[in-house]
């Protein structure tokens, strides 16, 4: 622990589940599964967290919140991948996972839930990830339209590539 930081610094989460994919540090991941919707995969969610999946299945799309637990350290500058620009991007104007607290976020369409495992499409996240939250999809507060937003992804080449090839990207 660093001498600045105190107890009262530090958060801790335990994973209410676990991603099930084909996906693998060596083999790579989408870098947004829901560009690639035939990607699918399952996430096991604990026994002591299935009662709050009450009327999930009710939901077409989920937000799934997971610990990218290959991430060995983080990066304050980064260059995204298919980024045509010379210069790097302050890491908080990236989607990379090379993050102070890597955190990753997907929305993934919820096929189906049974005894407690999700099936799901759109996986992005390698086998075995620690899975932090899921939250329902909800277009009026999740989906805001933004031109700038929009102009700006093209402009920067923020726009994804079907895989990362290169495992050490997470190392």
């Amino acid at each position: 622990m660093d001498a600045q930081e105190t107890d009262s610094s530090v958060i801790r989460y335990r994973p209410v589940g676990v991603f099930h994919s084909d996906f693998s540090p060596l083999s790579g991941a989408p870098r947004q599964g829901v560009l690639m919707p035939e990607t699918r995969g399952t996430i096991e969610i604990f026994p002591q967290y299935r009662s709050a999946l009450k009327y999930l299945n009710l939901f077409e799309y989920i937000i799934v919140l997971y610990h990218f637990s290959e991430v060995e350290r983080w990066e304050p500058v980064v260059n995204p991948p298919a980024s045509t620009h010379e210069h790097n991007f302050g890491l908080f104007s990236t989607r990379s996972p090379k993050r102070p607290n890597p955190i990753g976020l997907s929305v993934v369409k919820l096929e189906k839930i049974e005894n407690g495992i999700l099936y799901i499409s759109g996986v992005d996240a390698f086998d075995g990830t620690p899975v932090l939250d899921i939250k329902p999809y909800l277009p009026s507060v999740d989906c805001v339209k933004s031109v700038q937003n929009e102009m700006m992804e093209e402009e920067l080449g923020h726009h994804d590539e079907d895989f990362i090839q290169d495992s050490s990207f997470f190392k």
